[in-house]
């Protein structure tokens, strides 16, 4: 522990804030001298399903706005005509809120996927309309009332595909959307978008082939350690004509993209219903998962390592050892350095499952279902993670529950990197809200506190490991002082 330095001013200390630290809180001191409100030590916790539609949906995908901090589904809506809708909602503990559905497209919409700009502060919604038109369009997210605005949708391919991806490549500040280009004997394609933040428009690049072969089923992730753009797909590719798992890596320049040559992910074998990936930016891996068809469809994963413009990867490891793994969706959860994986199992149940990447190899926890008795049906399941609540969403079409847009918080489980012990507690933050890194104030231990409410007089509170105030000891036992008034405490070591 640090040693502790005498404030200039009697009772008070000045140091720089780890986190955010609201007043009012306990606080404690780190071994790097900042100091932090405590935080508990967290179970895996699966929260209740959550209806966003009461009526039938497919498509569902979802991303997190982390200017907004609130995550946006969009969905073919089977309830309102297939029109294209949209969604925003809030995390609170393991639950969610949403507010009111916003139609993007008033036509029939399908092959839907959805990324966030965090250049622009905006969502970018890809998907085909009712005319085979591959179409995107920008979004705006209003937190003050979880609602959702929309710019002019703009065609970029006008022959249509029934797969289609988006991921947001933070070094060059683009959009990158891959498809199979139905005009281009559904080659595999992909297209740079620049979005206008001033009127919610995108703009785009010309189109390239990524690999000369029919390929469908894309997934896209961001490598920020590297500045590449990783697709997988599942490609038809000559003589065998079966289906194959392929990975490439792709360079954005400008509103161009250029790539590598592709790589068999699985090898001689076949793979079925896509290839979700996850950038671990922890290990600075891509981690794949697909069902291998020729080991009964068993759900498996592999990792992998961009190096230039190619990508290797490491062996196979099953996550699930159950046959039929049809549709599945991944994310990766930066509070824990763990990737979230949700998928249909035998059509029957809906199981998540916890992984961590560890060298070229990952390893998983054990299998939970969090939605029984339900399929999902037309790739219409999805993770993402809250990076401001550090929970993942999970949506997908309820089966067993008229094909109802739900989703479920999940939360991983973790040690506390600040812990409150019975020695490190030093007093109350006073005079304000301080954010990351900003300078805060703090009654030490020995003054009075007068930025509390609601307190009883006599009564001697502690200090709970959450960072909040408690009339019953926690573990460890703390004591944080004595009220003598509603508003005062007399902070105590």
């Amino acid at each position: 522990m640090v040693a502790y330095v005498p404030p200039k001013q009697a009772g008070k200390y000045k140091a720089v804030a780890s986190g955010a630290i609201t007043n009012g809180k306990p606080v404690i001191v780190n071994s790097t001298g900042t100091v932090s409100v405590p935080l508990p030590d967290l179970t895996q916790t699966l929260g209740s399903a959550v209806v966003y539609n009461s009526g039938a949906t497919n498509y569902n995908r979802a991303t997190f706005d982390s200017n907004s901090n609130r995550v946006v589904v969009a969905y073919k809506d089977e309830g309102n005509s297939n029109y294209g809708a949209a969604i925003v909602g809030t995390v609170s503990g393991t639950s969610i809120s949403y507010g009111t559905e916003v139609v993007f497209e008033s036509a029939t919409t399908s092959s839907i996927d959805i990324t966030f700009d965090s250049n622009s502060n905006r969502v970018v919604i890809a998907y085909n309309d009712s005319g085979s038109n591959l179409t995107a369009i920008v979004g705006t997210v209003d937190s003050s009332d979880n609602s959702i605005s929309f710019g002019t949708p703009v065609v970029f391919n006008a022959s249509g595909t029934n797969s289609i991806s988006c991921t947001f490549d933070s070094n060059s500040n683009k959009v990158v959307i891959t498809y199979q280009d139905g005009g281009n004997s559904h080659y595999g394609t992909a297209i740079v978008g620049t979005v206008d933040s001033s009127d919610n428009s995108i703009s785009f690049g010309s189109e390239a082939v990524f690999h000369s072969v029919s390929s469908a089923l894309q997934d896209s992730a961001f490598d920020s350690s590297n500045n590449k753009v990783v697709i997988t797909y599942q490609a038809y590719a000559p003589p065998s004509i079966v289906s194959r798992a392929y990975a490439v890596v792709a360079t954005v320049s400008g509103t161009s993209i250029s790539f590598g040559t592709p790589v068999d992910i699985v090898g001689a074998g076949s793979i079925n219903n896509g290839t979700p990936i996850a950038f671990d930016s922890n290990s600075n891996k891509i981690v794949v998962i697909y069902g291998d068809s020729t080991d009964s469809t068993k759900g498996k994963a592999k990792v992998g390592t961009v190096s230039g413009t190619g990508i290797s990867f490491g062996s196979a490891v099953t996550f699930e050892s159950a046959t039929d793994i049809l549709y599945k969706a991944i994310a990766f959860d930066s509070s824990v350095n763990k990737v979230v994986i949700a998928y249909d199992y035998t059509e029957t149940d809906l199981k998540y499952v916890v992984g961590t990447v560890s060298g070229t190899s990952i390893s998983f926890g054990t299998a939970v279902v969090f939605s029984g008795g339900n399929g999902v049906g037309d790739w219409s399941l999805d993770v993402t993670f809250d990076s401001s609540n550090n929970k993942s969403v999970i949506v997908f079409r309820d089966q067993s529950n008229s094909s109802y847009g739900t989703s479920h918080v999940f939360q991983n489980a973790s040690t506390s990197t600040l812990p409150l012990t019975s020695e490190n507690y030093i007093g109350i933050a006073s005079g304000g809200t301080y954010a990351d890194t900003a300078e805060a104030t703090i009654d030490v231990v020995g003054t009075v506190n007068k930025d509390q409410s609601g307190l009883t007089a006599g009564q001697t509170y502690y200090v709970q490991t959450d960072g909040t105030l408690g009339t019953s000891a926690d573990s460890p036992s703390v004591v944080a002082g004595t009220a003598i008034s509603a508003t005062e405490l007399i902070v105590k070591g």
